[in-house]
């Protein structure tokens, strides 16, 4: 993935205090990155989440997924 497309993704997680409590968010929805997360832990797939949430696209679960990374990178070893 390039760069360019690695920050696109990333661009469709939205951080408003005003939506969902400040709770990172896909753009345009209400829908929780941690919604989505937990879906994939719980083994459903992409095509799963999106027919569960239909405002949401294969690359919204693409982008929960980039933001969870980026988090991840940030958190210090324990």
């Amino acid at each position: 993935m390039t760069d360019t497309t690695y920050r696109k993704l990333l661009k469709r997680v939205v951080v408003k205090p005003d939506v969902c409590g400040g709770e990172p968010c896909i753009q345009g929805t209400r829908i929780n990155v941690a919604v989505i997360l937990d879906s994939l832990a719980e083994g459903l797939s992409p095509k799963e989440i999106t027919n569960h949430f239909p405002p949401l696209t294969e690359q919204d679960v693409r982008a929960a997924v980039a933001y969870a990374a980026e988090v991840a990178r940030k958190v210090p070893a324990a």
